[in-house]
C-alpha cells in the first residue's frame, strides 16, 4: 500500500519551520524519555484502578448480599462517571493545565480506592467508585492532548503508543492483582494493594512529568467550547474515528464477556484463577501498540490502521477452533490487532484536532467507552443464544464495520486548519 504523501499534515514527512526553533520532544531526547517513563505509569496506574473490581464481583455478591449483576455496578459506576467527566476534565484542563490535571487526577483516584476499601456498606463502596470514575476521567481526557502539544510529530505515535501499552498493562495488573490480594485477605485488601500499587505510579508520574512548554491556556467560556464541540462533531474524520474507538472496544469486551463463560463450561472446565490468567495476554497489546505507533510514525496511520484491524480479525477467526492453546493463541492474536489499531487511531484524534485536542479526545473516548457500554453486555447474550459461534458472530460483524471505517479514512482528507500546527511541505 502506498504511503502518505509529504504534504499530508496528519502523516509523518518533514515540516516548514522544523528545526532548531521546534522544542518539541523527540526520540532520543532526555525529556521524551522521562516523558515516557511517565505517562506509562499514568496509564498503568488507571486502568488498575478502573478494572480493578472486575476480578471482585463474585466476592462482593457473596460478602455483601447482592446480586451478581448489583455486584457489577461497582465497576459499570466507575466508567460511567468517567464517561461523564471527560468533556469537563478536557475543558478545566484548556484553562488550568494539563500536567496539574492529570496530578490531580492520579491522587485522587488513588486515594479515592483507599476510601474504598474502608466503605462500610455495598452504597457506600458504589457511591466512592463513581466518584473515583470522575476522578480518573482527568488523565484520559488530557493525556492525548499533553502528548500532542509536547512531542514532536515525529515521535508522537511511539509516544502515544508508550501510554496506551500502560493502559494495557494497567487493565491486566488491576485484575490480577485484584484477584490474587482478593485470595489472600478479601476484597478490603485487594483494593488497598491496587491502591498502594497505583500511589507509587503516581509518584513516578510526579517525579518524572515534563512540565508543558507548549500549552497556551484557554479561558472557559460556554458558546465557544460548544462551538468546537460543533466543529468535531461536523468533522468527517473525527467521527469515524470515534466510530472506530466504539467499533474495536465493543469488539474486545464482547468477546471476553463470552470468553469466560466458554472456558467455564466442558471441554475446558476452568476455574477462576485460570481464566483470569487469560489477561496475561495483555503485554502483547502493550508491545503492538508502541510497535504501531512506530509504524505509523514512519509509513502513516491511513496505512497502519486497516492492519490492526485485519489481525484482530484473524485472532477472533483462531477462537472457532477447539483445542485450548489455539483459543489462547487467537486471543492472544485479537489483543494484538485491537492495541494496535487503537493506538493509531487514538493519536490520529490528536492530529486532526487542532484547537481544542482534549476536547476531541474526550469525545474519542465517550465513544470508546460506549462501545464497552453497549456492546459488552453482547457478549454474554450472544453465549447464551448459540454459544461460541454466536459470539465471534458479533465480533466479526463489529470488526468488519471497524475495517469498512478504516478503509474510509485512508480517503478523508486532512483538515486544512491542520496546516495551523504542523505546517506542509513548501512546494
Amino acid at each position: 500500500m502506498a504511503g502518505p504523501t509529504p504534504h499530508d499534515p496528519e502523516e509523518p514527512g518533514p515540516a516548514a519551520g522544523d528545526g532548531p526553533a521546534d522544542t518539541r520532544l523527540r526520540r532520543g531526547d532526555a525529556g521524551y524519555r522521562r516523558l515516557s517513563v511517565a505517562m506509562f505509569a499514568a496509564g498503568l496506574a488507571t486502568f488498575a484502578l478502573l478494572y480493578t473490581t472486575q476480578p471482585l464481583l463474585p466476592l462482593l455478591s457473596r460478602e455483601l448480599q447482592v446480586s451478581a449483576a448489583t455486584s457489577s455496578l461497582t465497576l459499570s459506576a466507575t466508567t460511567l462517571g468517567l464517561a461523564l467527566a471527560l468533556l469537563p476534565a478536557g475543558w478545566l484542563s484548556d484553562a488550568w493545565g494539563r500536567t496539574r490535571v492529570m496530578k490531580l487526577s492520579l491522587l485522587g483516584s488513588a486515594v479515592l480506592i483507599l476510601l474504598a476499601a474502608a466503605a462500610p456498606s455495598f452504597p457506600v463502596l458504589l457511591a466512592v467508585r463513581a466518584l473515583q470514575g470522575v476522578a480518573l476521567a482527568g488523565l484520559p481526557a488530557v493525556a492525548m492532548a499533553y502528548l500532542v502539544e509536547e512531542v514532536h510529530p515525529e515521535s508522537l505515535g511511539s509516544s502515544i503508543g508508550l501510554y496506551i501499552g500502560g493502559n494495557a498493562i494497567g487493565g491486566m495488573a488491576g485484575r490480577l492483582v485484584g484477584g490474587a490480594f482478593a485470595d489472600l485477605g478479601g476484597w478490603r485488601l485487594s483494593l488497598l494493594a491496587v491502591g498502594v500499587s497505583s500511589l507509587a505510579c503516581t509518584a513516578v508520574f510526579l517525579r518524572l512529568a515534563p512540565t508543558s512548554r507548549h500549552f497556551v491556556p484557554r479561558p472557559f467560556h460556554v458558546r465557544p467550547a460548544l462551538a468546537r464541540l460543533r466543529d468535531h462533531l461536523r468533522d468527517p474524520g473525527q467521527l469515524r474515528l470515534d466510530a472506530m474507538a466504539a467499533l474495536l472496544m465493543g469488539t474486545f469486551v464482547a468477546v471476553f464477556n463470552g470468553l469466560s463463560f466458554r472456558l467455564e463450561e466442558a471441554p475446558y472446565g476452568l476455574g477462576q484463577t485460570a481464566i483470569a490468567a487469560v489477561f496475561l495476554v495483555y503485554p502483547l497489546g502493550s508491545l503492538s501498540s508502541a510497535v504501531a505507533g512506530r509504524l505509523a510514525d514512519r509509513i502513516g496511520r491511513r496505512a497502519v490502521l486497516p492492519f490492526g484491524v485485519l489481525i484482530a480479525g484473524a485472532g477472533l477467526a483462531l477462537t472457532l477452533l477447539h483445542p485450548l492453546p489455539l483459543v489462547i493463541l487467537g486471543i492472544a492474536v485479537l489483543t494484538i490487532g485491537f492495541f494496535a489499531a487503537h493506538s493509531v487511531a487514538s493519536s490520529w484524534v490528536g492530529r486532526r484536532a487542532v484547537h481544542a485536542p482534549a476536547q476531541a479526545s474526550a469525545l474519542y473516548l465517550l465513544a470508546y467507552y460506549a462501545g464497552s457500554s453497549i456492546a459488552g453486555p453482547l457478549g454474554g447474550a450472544a453465549w447464551e443464544a448459540g454459544g461460541w459461534t454466536e459470539v465471534v458472530t458479533v465480533g466479526a460483524v463489529l470488526l468488519g464495520l471497524a475495517l469498512v471505517v478504516s478503509l474510509r479514512l485512508r480517503g478523508t482528507p486532512p483538515l486544512r486548519r491542520a496546516a495551523e500546527y504542523e505546517p506542509p511541505v513548501p512546494v
